[in-house]
């Protein structure tokens, strides 16, 4: 758990990541709820395109992508030229995906939720009015590059509760 240690002071704003159904937007509510700060969940920031084709059963590519993480790019560098704090929630599955949202921003916190495959399967075969078929999670496995420890990530399991996870990452990033 040194990661907090190592990191400089509390942090401005908070990623999380991690494949579909893995408790991303559950983690952003609540801390956000705790902390007091903005949430936005990554899906927000998708052109309609984006939406229209995951909702058909087609992944995106990198090109698709590429509008979508400038625009969480920009949301995370607004708060932080104005001082402010924020959380946001993105699958940020590629190391160059996180390389463009957290990058060399030392005061961005990456939060990775890790799961097995069966688990968040279940998951996300229980979940409603979500536009990702769980057909399209084995896509998202196989694309997921976890980060390294260069990255600074905090490492959640999504099997403890959601108020263990929240408790967690709070104490862990010394917030």
């Amino acid at each position: 758990m040194g990661n907090a240690s190592e990191r400089r002071g509390k942090p401005a704003v908070i990623v999380i990541m991690g494949v579909a159904s893995s408790g991303k937007t559950s983690l952003g509510e609540r801390l956000a709820e705790r902390l007091g700060w903005p949430f936005r969940d990554a899906d927000s920031f998708h052109p309609p395109e984006n939406v229209a084709k995951m909702a058909g059963g087609t992944p995106l590519t990198d090109e698709d992508r590429r509008p979508w993480l400038a625009a969480i790019a920009a949301w995370i560098d607004g708060l932080r030229g104005k001082g402010a704090h924020g959380i946001v929630t993105c699958s940020a599955l590629k190391k160059a995906y996180r390389d463009v949202i957290v990058g060399d921003r030392p005061d961005v916190a990456l939060v990775y939720l890790r799961g097995s495959r069966e688990l968040i399967g279940r998951r996300m075969a229980a979940r409603q009015h979500h536009f990702m078929p769980p057909a399209l999670l084995d896509s998202q496995f196989a694309t997921l590059e976890e980060p390294g420890a260069d990255e600074r990530p905090l490492v959640v399991s999504v099997e403890d509760s959601k108020d263990a996870i929240v408790q967690d990452v709070v104490e862990r990033l010394g917030l």
